[in-house]
């Protein structure tokens, strides 16, 4: 079970998130913000960009905080950058910027920290709520200045691409060496990012403007107004020359990789392994035969999928803790979130069969390999098929059962129905469980086209029947209560590896 005292500071400290803050003589409202944001995060990077009141000692006065300073200012883009290395050397993997003003409200960072739990590896930007906030003509004309030209750019509508209320995954920052030194720069991170295909999630947040009289703003209306006026003009440049066709090469890898994994399937499922399977069938009505041969076949199908997924971009990881080597019959549990997972498992041993549903039973491509590989259709009744399973058992096979009975639409753990349970029960079976991660980013639930990524396999210890029992003596108790374990795995499996995606 998850430890109760586990709250948002671990959870971000676990994810690398850190909160990057620069500043430029904001010595009205910088404590309150810093204060704030140490209330929400443990690690807190503040920029202090060569302010010239009493921000510096302030800052000194501060304690928790990591402090990068200078004598000059050199502005925001440069304070940014500065920020971000400091916290790549520090070792996070992301990191949400907000500024020094108080206009962004740092109770506003769980919102971002969901959004990057869904969508790790993303930009994401904190959406402004402007309606009835009172603006300046030049403000509101930058924003929709800005919003034009990036969609030109990028080919991509963002809402709000001027808020400095952002989630940056720090590997993911193209350009960063480049980056000019004002506010521009926070533009150039979103066009570079989305011209190398870093998906960008914009998600509601607050915003606080003072009274006109009070508002501290750095913004030079002629001067900074050309400048992004010259940077559009040499981003729409290069978007013609390197930009677009950089999105038109990556759409044609992704069509490609789809097309080259199904043109892969296809051949192993119609001219292999169904023909093997038709000729083994009608020899062993002249021959006694068993089925083995079937499933060994898909288990060599299975080891060559997962050889062929780094091909197309997508690495795969097994982490066997335990050493498990299958010998010994097992129920295994798996959450499922793609395809994928049945060659996942399928290239792990041929010692091996899957409780599937009816569609998989009767699919008209692979149905009739599925059937004499001695697979069966839960629907047919666990009281059916346990005498089945049980011979199966007695030949050495571990049982596969996805235990939420389809594929997860957003990879999270779904609710777990109690037959898998119930059979290991009867058969007097171990519990193998098995997690897998990041298989529904490569593939998901209704997606058309492969995509790259990371798939990991994490094979866990067995659960004898007696632990079983002691975990709960209720079958329905036990599927609930081993739910929560596959969901208190599967969160510290995504907070690890969500760093890379």
């Amino acid at each position: 079970m998850r430890d109760t005292n586990y709250n948002q500071l671990d959870e971000l400290c676990d994810r690398g998130i850190c909160i990057i803050i620069p500043t430029y003589n904001n010595e009205k409202t910088i404590v309150e913000v810093v204060q704030r944001a140490m209330e929400q995060c443990r690690d807190v990077i503040v920029v202090n960009d060569g302010s010239t009141d009493a921000t510096t000692e302030l800052l000194h006065a501060v304690k928790g905080i990591t402090l990068v300073e200078y004598d000059n200012n050199k502005g925001k883009g440069k304070a940014l950058q500065l920020g971000f290395r400091k916290a790549l050397e520090m070792g996070f993997s992301y990191a949400i910027t907000l500024d020094a003003d108080n206009q962004h409200y740092p109770e506003d960072i769980p919102v971002l920290l969901e959004a990057n739990k869904k969508y790790p590896g993303c930009f994401v930007l904190g959406r402004r709520n402007l309606s009835g906030v009172e603006r300046s003509f030049g403000s509101k004309f930058a924003n929709v200045f800005s919003n034009f030209w990036f969609c030109v750019q990028t080919l991509q509508y963002v809402p709000d691409t001027q808020t400095g209320y952002r989630l940056y995954p720090l590997h993911k920052l193209y350009g960063i060496n480049g980056l000019t030194s004002r506010y521009e720069a926070e533009l150039e991170l979103l066009v570079f990012g989305a011209w190398r295909g870093v998906k960008i999630v914009s998600v509601p947040v607050r915003v606080y403007y003072p009274p006109r009289e009070e508002r501290v703003s750095h913004f030079r209306p002629g001067k900074d107004f050309f400048r992004i006026s010259v940077l559009n003009t040499f981003l729409c440049l290069l978007a013609l020359v390197y930009g677009w066709p950089l999105a038109a090469w990556r759409g044609l890898r992704i069509l490609v990789s789809t097309l080259l994994a199904l043109l892969f399937f296809l051949v192993g499922t119609l001219l292999v392994i169904t023909p093997f399977s038709l000729c083994y069938v009608a020899l062993s009505k002249v021959v006694k035969l068993d089925f083995s041969a079937i499933r060994k076949l898909l288990h060599v199908f299975g080891s060559l999928t997962v050889r062929m997924l780094p091909l197309i971009g997508v690495k795969t990881r097994i982490m066997n803790q335990s050493f498990e080597d299958f010998s010994k019959p097992a129920m295994i549990i798996c959450n499922h979130q793609s395809h994928l997972d049945l060659m996942l498992q399928l290239s792990l041993t041929s010692k091996i069969v899957f409780l599937t549903n009816d569609w998989v039973w009767k699919s008209r491509y692979f149905g009739y390999v599925i059937r004499h590989a001695e697979y069966y259709p839960i629907s047919a009744g666990i009281d059916v098929i346990l005498p089945k399973l049980k011979t199966l058992v007695e030949r050495g096979y571990c049982i596969s059962v996805f235990p939420e009975g389809t594929r997860s639409p957003d990879g999270q753990i779904g609710r777990f129905h109690k037959g898998a349970f119930y059979i290991a029960e009867q058969l007097k079976l171990d519990i193998l469980p098995l997690v897998i991660y990041g298989a529904n980013r490569v593939l998901p639930k209704k997606g058309k086209y492969m995509r790259t990524g990371n798939i990991l396999f994490s094979i866990g210890e067995r659960i004898s029947p007696v632990k079983q029992r002691e975990i709960a003596e209720s079958i329905l108790q036990r599927a609930k209560l081993f739910r929560q374990f596959y969901v208190n795995s599967y969160h510290k499996i995504c907070n690890k590896y969500d760093q890379n995606a």
